[in-house]
């Protein structure tokens, strides 16, 4: 099911294929935002922190996963989702054709909050206020994938969406249409909650079908 709205958004322009000034551009403001959150203070989560995660992976085709929070993996490398999450999020790309190195991944906080909590909102807005707003605006997706509550209830309401539940929002196109052209949003599980609950990895399976679809298709439009 899709659902479409209009939304004017501000972000650098471009299409499906961008020239090398751009993509040097687009990379050049991502490290600069990396540099910040790795040396970050304006939350408490750095007090605990080995390492930020800013994110990683390939900008170009304009998609964007984002979860929750890095773990102690991603603590300890800095790189996002690598532990077990992780390994289940190939996984479930895999299954459809669909790798790493055609998506832009990060999460929503880029500290690990302590024992694996959930962000608190004090932090959800200090992080996506100086943070994540300014990567997604960089990077002007044409698709982004909320894995789990957190990412979704940004996302939606940042893109005046309402979002009541991951049971009830999984798996619909919403569809954002701006002067910068259109923008698919996804809900899904996050791959932590599937561990959790093994009995949701079919639903998020077929999740994953239309996600791979959507990046199919953006990245072939990308190559022609």
């Amino acid at each position: 099911m899709e659902r479409l709205i209009i939304y004017r958004r501000t972000a650098f322009k471009g299409g499906f294929k961008l020239n090398n000034n751009h993509m040097r551009r687009i990379e050049e403001e991502l490290e600069k935002i990396a540099g910040e959150i790795k040396v970050c203070k304006k939350c408490p989560l750095h007090t605990n922190r080995v390492n930020a995660v800013p994110g990683e992976g390939n900008y170009s085709h304009g998609i964007i996963l984002i979860g929750e929070a890095p773990g102690v993996n991603e603590d300890l490398q800095g790189k996002p989702f690598v532990g077990a999450a992780g390994k289940l999020l190939d996984e479930l790309m895999g299954d459809i054709g669909v790798y790493r190195g055609m998506v832009y991944i990060t999460n929503v906080v880029k500290c690990r909050p302590p024992g694996n909590r959930q962000p608190k909102d004090d932090e959800v807005k200090v992080c996506t206020s100086l943070y994540l707003d300014r990567q997604i605006a960089i990077i002007n997706p044409k698709l982004i994938v909320c894995l789990g509550n957190i990412s979704s209830k940004y996302i939606f309401n940042k893109y005046g969406l309402k979002f009541k539940s991951m049971s009830e929002a999984h798996g619909r196109i919403h569809r954002i249409i701006s002067l910068h052209g259109e923008l698919k949003i996804i809900a899904t599980y996050h791959p932590a909650a599937i561990l959790r609950n093994p009995k949701i990895i079919e639903e998020a399976k077929i999740d994953w079908k239309t996600i791979g679809e959507a990046i199919k298709s953006i990245c072939k439009r990308g190559e022609a």
